[in-house]
């Protein structure tokens, strides 16, 4: 009986009731007066109408999956990059099948590094298919920013390994592939294969720039990223520029 139990240990079985678990621990707690035990069913409940109001949320980011249902395979496409002084532009394209459940889709830029960082293992092994592509620092100056981001979303679906027959992307038209092709308007927060994507970009290009900051560790890339903060900018002006810097991007600070 829960009444000769301490509270602590009730504490440990709700700390590790999953959402199956949840139901279970209130019927089995709610009838205990003591404050303790109340306050942890109390949580549990708020714990189930979280659960609750984000599925809720995933519904409406399931909106354009379920639009174009009749087609056989759909694939979110979303970049990571474009407006970085260095490193990589990264497109992740994703596949999921229409009962894949996965919470917590959003914008990668609304979700913190250890959320995404979490996601990104949930959606690799969850996904159909997922890939990403990759346009360097070199290639970008070469045929510009645009293009190489449209170059690096084609090799991600052209490396998913499943033939997609619609794309759903983050408000650009990419040229160069026969299927068709969704635009839509921050997609990445209105679609949960876009965020998806978008989350799979991220996390593959924030990576890679922490393999940069190894070599580079004067320059900070492991907390900017690459993007021109200030103190980018000044190690920029101070140490000049290194390889992965583009140098189409970065004319009027050095």
């Amino acid at each position: 009986m829960s009444e000769l139990q301490k509270i602590g240990e009730i504490k440990e079985i709700y700390q590790a009731a999953d959402e199956v678990m949840l139901p279970a621990f209130i019927r089995e707690y709610e009838g205990d007066m003591r404050s303790g035990v109340q306050a942890l069913v109390k949580r549990a409940r708020k714990d189930l109408d979280a659960l609750t109001r984000e599925r809720e949320r995933m519904e409406k980011m399931s909106e354009f999956e379920y639009k174009y249902a009749d087609f056989s395979c759909i694939c979110g496409i979303d970049e990571a990059g474009r407006g970085p002084l260095a490193g990589p532009v990264v497109a992740g394209a994703v596949v999921l099948d229409p009962d894949t459940e996965i919470l917590y889709l959003n914008d990668s830029k609304k979700l913190s590094a250890a959320k995404r960082e979490e996601l990104y293992d949930v959606i690799m092994s969850k996904a159909r298919a997922a890939a990403v592509g990759i346009a360097s620092p070199q290639r970008i100056d070469e045929i510009n920013i645009l293009q190489a981001t449209y170059e690096a979303m084609r090799e991600a679906v052209h490396k998913l390994g499943v033939s997609p027959d619609i794309l759903l992307n983050d408000a650009v038209t990419i040229p160069g592939l026969d299927m068709k092709q969704v635009a839509i308007v921050k997609g990445d927060a209105r679609s949960k294969s876009i965020a998806a994507a978008s989350i799979i970009a991220k996390v593959t290009r924030d990576r890679i720039m922490l393999e940069y900051d190894k070599q580079y560790p004067e320059y900070g890339f492991a907390g900017h990223k690459g993007y021109g903060s200030a103190a980018h900018i000044a190690a920029l002006q101070r140490y000049g520029a290194t390889p992965i810097h583009r140098r189409s991007f970065i004319g009027h600070f050095i």
